[in-house]
């Protein structure tokens, strides 16, 4: 399974052809850097939540066009792709397959930020080896202690370093592949990587450094 990382937390999951696209939000392609043409041959989308740094509502139509891939979210996104026209598939908790990918569907809490309501937000587990907790940090997930791969928040205005490294340093991931940086320059992300790194080499825990464009890892 390879997972590539399109600028803060749109992802591509990809195993044995089969493609999946979470979360193609307005940070991701604000610079141009990320186009929707680079998602054309996606065979699935999936939408975590209503924040706009998850959910382009004109960036998923451009690539539902360009792919033909159906939409998968909950209900609280579902009603504004319904008022943009996209068609979509609403999820509750649950177990479910798209292609090579099983797919656990989690209701989790987003952590408290200035002025916004809290939106309904689904996680995921995927094939038993990825934690997408997406913008939480809840007690429950603690529960899959020791998972191979954390995709972990690592800059936010909802939190911050010493309540992100207290999490993952709990739930004792191998992995981490780090998430929502998207608003960041690069050197302030290099540096505060770095820190990371050094933080969870101590720990046993294998930090992947990936910010840029496209940049992955295989599991």
């Amino acid at each position: 399974m390879k997972i590539s990382k399109y600028l803060h937390s749109c992802l591509i999951f990809e195993l044995d052809g089969y493609k999946l696209l979470f979360d193609p939000g307005k940070f991701s392609f604000a610079e141009g850097l990320v186009r929707p043409e680079m998602f054309a041959d996606v065979d699935a989308v999936i939408i975590t939540h209503i924040h706009l740094d998850h959910l382009d509502i004109e960036i998923v139509k451009q690539i539902v066009q360009l792919s033909n891939a159906p939409v998968y979210t909950n209900a609280h996104v579902g009603g504004e792709l319904s008022k943009a026209g996209i068609s979509h598939t609403i999820w509750t908790d649950g177990l479910y397959q798209l292609g090579t990918f099983k797919l656990q569907a989690i209701t989790v809490k987003h952590e408290l930020i200035l002025d916004n309501p809290l939106p309904q937000m689904t996680g995921f587990i995927i094939n038993d080896k990825v934690l997408h907790p997406v913008d939480s940090m809840e007690e429950s997930l603690l529960q899959y202690k020791g998972i191979e791969l954390l995709l972990m928040v690592t800059m936010a205005p909802f939190t911050n370093e010493l309540r992100i490294t207290d999490f993952a340093d709990r739930l004792q991931p191998k992995q981490i592949l780090p998430v929502h940086d998207g608003y960041a320059k690069d050197f302030f992300i290099e540096q505060r990587y770095a820190a990371y790194k050094k933080h969870f080499e101590q720990r046993g825990i294998q930090f992947n450094g990936v910010y840029k464009v496209g940049d992955s890892v295989t599991l």
